[in-house]
């Protein structure tokens, strides 16, 4: 594979997070978006608002769940993990189209964009 290849694949297979937003706003019902990070919710906290929790360790169990005619965008914890990478072939070989979300949910909240809270309180002190 050349360079310019390797980059055409990339830009084809990630969505910056601006980029989603944009293309979810043209087409609204084109895209479902994914978390699949592994974990409890006291270690997730929160979620992209919106979005699906499936982790990457049950996926295989929930395909038959996920639309295959829209487009699937995975996202996991940062720029430096690769459970959605993981995720995207999974859910490539079984004929879903897929993209990754770049820099996970990290680079969405460095953006202050949307989050749901996964913890049923969010008051630290429990009161």
């Amino acid at each position: 594979m050349s360079k310019i290849e390797y980059f055409k694949s990339r830009v084809d297979s990630t969505f910056s997070p601006m980029d989603y937003l944009q293309a979810k706003k043209m087409n609204p019902d084109k895209y479902v978006l994914i978390d699949v990070r592994n974990g409890t919710p006291e270690l997730k906290k929160e979620k992209i608002s919106g979005s699906l929790e499936i982790p990457q360790s049950e996926l295989s169990n929930h395909l038959s769940e996920l639309p295959k005619d829209k487009e699937l965008v995975v996202y996991c914890w940062d720029v430096w993990c690769n459970t959605a990478s993981k995720s995207a072939i999974v859910l490539l070989e079984n004929g879903f189209s897929v993209r990754e979300l770049s820099g996970g949910i990290a680079s969405w909240k460095t953006m202050n964009l949307p989050t749901t809270s996964l913890l049923e309180s969010n008051n630290e002190y429990g009161c």
